[in-house]
C-alpha cells in the first residue's frame, strides 16, 4: 500500500502526503527496532521472555520487509543485522585505545594472600575487592559511541586485535543500541565471548555426523567461530557474551562494582556471579564454593578473578607491561593425567636461559594430545626427584606448554637426569648466578639461538615492528649469511634478497621499506628492542625517561641506575653488563649511525617544571587540542595524568560535555577546576 501511494506523480499536495507517509514509515521502523531490542534483552540477557517465538518472528519479519522496501532508513545496528552476511570478511587490525592486558595468575591460597598483602602495602589501607568468575572463552572489546555499537575487536596481542564487528552483531545478548541515557558518549566495555555447553554439544554432534573434526572444547569453538569469514555462519553458532569491565574517560561511578551495575541498566549481560568484600575469608569461601559448583554451570570457567574495586586505588597501584597490579586471577586446579617421561632436551632462549623440556609418551589432556612438558630448571627437577622412565603426573595449569607436577612411580628402568654443564648449541660452559634459578649460556653474541632470538625480538611488534620480516625470513637470512646481528638488517639491499629462493621484487622492496620505517620507532621502544636481560617494556620506558640518550644510559653507574624509580639491583647490573660487552657497544653505535631513535625527541624532552608534582584529570571535549595532546603537555611540563578525581588530585581540566559525576566529585573535594584557556595560560 505504501509503495503504491509513494509512486504517485509528485503534485504539491501529494508530495506533502508522501512526506507524512514516509515519516510514519520511519516511526514504524524505529518502533519495531525498539520493541525487538527490548525483547532481545528480556530473552537473551534476563532469560525472562514476554512473547512467544512465533510473535517475535512476526515482528522481525515486519521489520525486515520495511527495511528492504525503504533502504534509506538502513541502520547497521538494526536487530535484523543479527542474521549476518554471506560475504567473506577480511579482518583488519585495530589498535586498542587502552591495551588489553592479561591478568597475573596464581594457583595457591598463599599466593593470593601475598597479592592482597602487596596491595594493602601499596595503598596503605585495606581495600575493597570485587570477586568474579573467570570465564573461559575469547576476550573481546566493544566500543560504543552515542549509545550505538561502533566496533568490536579481539584481544590479539594486547596492543591490537582483529575487527570482528560484523560477527559480534550476530550475538543476541550484545546490545547494538543501549538503553537509557546515563552511559558515557564514548567508552569501551570488555568481556568474554563463550559457547554454552548445550550449543557446543549440538555443534559437535552435527560436525561428527558430517565426518568433520569436532572441536576440542567450547573455548576453541568460540574463538574459531568468532574468526569465521561469513557472519551468517557465525549467527547459526549460538555464541553468548558476558561483559565485565568498563573503560571510559568519564566512568558513571567511582568503583568497578557500581559501574557494572550501571552497565547492566544500559542493556549489557553483566554476570550475577560476583561479590564485593574487604575480607580474605570471603574470597576464599567464594573460591571454594565455585570450585565445587562450576561443574553445574551451563558454560566453562577456569578460575576466579579478584579486582580492587576503587578506580582511585587501581590507578595508585598501576600496572606492569603485562598485567595490572590491582587484579589477579586464581586458577582452579588443572586436569591431570599420568604418562611416561621418555627423555629430556634443553632449549636456549634469546637471553641465553636454558630450559629443560620433557619428551613424554603422548597423552590426551584437556582437549589436546600432549607430547612435551616444561621442567623449568634444575631445581625443579631435583625437587620432584624426576628420572628418565618415571610415570609422571602432567597438567596444563594455564600454560601453553604443559608441566610435570609430580612422580606417580619410579619404574625399574628409571635413570637419574644429569643436568647439562655446557650449552647444547655452542658448547660454551653454562653459568648460574647466585640467587637465580636458571642456567645461562654467556656466549650471547655468538650462540646461534641467542642471535636468532635477539633478532626476532628486535623485529617484533612491540619492539621495532618490522612486520615485513617474519621469523622464517630471519632464519633464512641467518642461514644465507645476509645478517649476523640486528644491526645488519639496516645493511640489507633488495638485490641480495631477490637472489634468494621465493623472494620477488615486491616482497624484497617491502622488507627494505619496513626496515627503513623502523628508524622512526620512539626511543623507549628501541631500548626495549635491544633485548637487555630483565628490561621489559615498562622498564625500558622508565630508563628512557631517566636517561635522555643511549650514551647516558650506557655510561650510567650502578648508583645512578638504582636511584631511578622501579629499577632495582637485578636490572641495574644487567644494564651495566650489557653495555660493558664490546660487541653490544658496536651494535648500538651502528644503530645510532643508521638513524634509529636512540635519544629523546624534541617532543619528548621536558619543556618546563611548571606542573611538577601535580596530578591532573582531563574530562570532556576541547577546541584547541585533543585530549591526548593535553596529556602529552601535562607530562612535558612535569605533571602526571590520572583518570579519576580524588583528594590527591590538584586540577580537573574541564572541557565541554564532561561527565557530571567528575564535576560533582571535584567540587565536593575542593579540587581546582580549570578551563582549556586557563590551562594553556598556566603553561605560557
Amino acid at each position: 500500500m505504501f509503495v503504491e501511494i509513494c509512486d504517485f506523480p509528485e503534485t504539491p499536495y501529494l508530495y506533502q502526503s508522501k512526506s507524512f507517509i514516509m515519516n510514519d514509515i520511519q516511526k514504524r521502523i524505529e518502533t519495531l527496532r525498539a520493541e525487538l531490542r527490548a525483547h532481545n534483552y528480556k530473552y537473551y540477557v534476563l532469560a525472562q521472555p514476554e512473547i512467544t517465538d512465533f510473535e517475535y518472528d512476526m515482528l522481525m519479519k515486519s521489520l525486515q520487509e520495511l527495511e528492504e522496501n525503504y533502504p534509506q532508513y538502513d541502520d547497521p545496528n538494526s536487530p535484523t543485522k543479527r542474521v549476518g552476511s554471506d560475504l567473506s570478511l577480511e579482518f583488519k587490525q585495530v589498535k586498542h585505545r587502552f591495551p588489553m592486558l592479561s591478568l597475573a595468575n596464581t594457583y595457591s591460597r598463599e599466593e593470593l594472600e601475598a597479592f592482597a598483602a602487596r596491595v594493602k602495602k601499596g595503598l596503605g589501607v585495606q581495600p575493597e575487592y570485587v570477586v568474579e568468575l573467570k570465564y573461559d572463552g575469547a576476550s573481546i572489546s566493544l566500543t560504543y559511541e552515542n549509545g550505538q555499537l561502533l566496533r568490536a575487536v579481539t584481544r590479539g596481542d594486547g596492543t591490537q586485535g582483529d575487527d570482528v564487528t560484523n560477527n559480534i552483531r550476530t550475538i543476541r545478548s550484545i546490545p547494538l543500541q543501549l538503553s537509557g541515557n546515563s552511559y558515557p558518549d564514548f567508552f569501551e566495555i570488555r568481556g568474554e565471548v563463550f559457547m554454552p555447553h548445550a550449543v557446543f554439544e549440538r555443534l559437535n554432534k552435527t560436525r561428527t555426523e558430517k565426518n568433520e573434526q569436532p572441536f576440542a572444547n567450547p573455548r576453541n569453538a568460540a574463538a574459531g567461530t568468532l574468526k569465521m569469514q561469513k557472519s551468517s555462519e557465525v549467527a547459526k553458532r549460538g555464541l553468548d557474551c558476558f561483559l565485565y569491565f568498563v573503560v571510559a574517560d568519564d566512568a558513571p561511578a567511582d568503583t568497578h562494582y557500581e559501574t557494572l551495575l550501571q552497565a547492566r541498566k544500559w542493556g549489557f549481560k553483566v554476570p550475577e556471579y560476583m561479590i564485593k568484600t574487604d575480607k580474605l575469608d570471603d574470597i576464599h569461601r567464594f573460591i571454594s564454593d565455585w570450585d565445587l559448583k562450576r561443574k553445574y554451570l551451563p558454560f566453562d570457567i577456569d578460575g576466579i578473578v579478584v579486582k580492587v574495586n576503587s578506580y582511585d586505588n587501581q590507578e595508585a597501584l598501576g600496572m606492569t607491561a603485562k598485567s595490572p597490579r590491582w587484579a589477579i586471577s586464581y586458577k582452579f586446579k588443572a586436569e591431570q593425567m599420568q604418562t611416561y617421561l621418555n627423555s629430556v632436551e634443553y632449549q636456549v632462549g634469546r637471553t641465553g636461559a636454558i630450559t629443560p623440556v620433557a619428551n613424554l609418551e603422548p597423552v590426551f589432556l584437556a582437549g589436546t594430545t600432549v607430547k612435551r612438558a616444561s621442567l623449568h630448571n634444575e631445581d625443579q627437577i631435583k625437587l620432584l626427584d624426576l628420572r628418565i622412565g618415571d610415570l609422571v603426573f602432567v597438567e596444563k595449569g594455564g600454560e601453553i606448554i604443559p608441566k610435570i607436577v609430580g612422580v606417580a612411580e619410579h619404574t625399574e628402568n628409571s635413570q637419574p637426569i644429569q643436568f647439562i654443564t655446557h650449552c647444547p648449541e655452542c658448547g660454551t660452559e653454562l653459568v648460574r648466578k647466585a640467587g637465580e634459578a636458571k642456567h645461562f649460556c654467556p656466549n650471547e653474541n655468538a650462540c646461534p639461538p641467542q642471535i636468532r632470538g635477539k633478532i626476532k625480538h628486535f623485529i617484533s611488534r612491540k619492539a621495532m615492528n618490522i612486520d615485513s620480516i617474519g621469523e622464517e625470513t630471519v632464519d633464512l637470512f641467518l642461514r644465507e649469511g645476509l645478517i649476523k646481528n640486528m644491526a645488519d638488517l639496516y645493511d640489507l639491499k633488495a638485490e641480495q634478497i631477490i637472489a634468494l629462493d621465493r623472494f620477488r621484487q615486491k616482497s624484497a622492496e617491502n622488507i627494505i621499506i619496513g626496515v627503513e620505517a623502523s628508524k622512526s620507532v620512539p626511543y623507549p621502544r628501541v631500548i626495549y628492542a635491544l633485548g637487555i636481560r630483565y628490561v621489559g617494556e615498562t622498564n625500558a620506558k622508565t630508563l628512557a625517561s631517566a636517561f635522555n640518550d643511549v650514551y647516558k644510559l650506557a655510561a650510567a653507574k650502578y648508583d645512578e641506575l638504582i636511584a631511578v624509580d622501579e629499577i632495582g639491583e637485578t636490572i641495574a647490573n644487567s644494564v651495566i653488563d650489557y653495555f660493558n660487552l664490546p660487541s653490544n657497544q658496536e651494535i648500538v653505535e651502528r644503530l645510532m649511525q643508521y638513524g634509529l631513535q636512540l635519544k629523546k625527541s624534541a617532543d619528548e624532552m621536558p619543556k618546563s617544571n611548571k606542573l611538577e608534582g601535580k596530578k591532573l584529570v582531563i574530562s570532556g571535549t576541547f577546541e584547541k587540542h585533543s585530549r591526548d595532546e593535553y596529556k602529552k603537555m601535562i607530562e612535558q611540563h612535569g605533571g602526571k595524568n590520572v583518570s579519576s578525581v580524588s583528594a590527591k588530585t590538584d586540577y580537573l581540566l574541564a572541557g565541554d560535555n564532561m561527565g557530571p559525576s567528575k564535576l560533582e566529585k571535584a567540587e565536593s573535594l575542593n579540587v581546582k577546576i580549570i578551563s582549556e584557556s586557563e590551562f594553556l595560560d598556566m603553561l605560557e
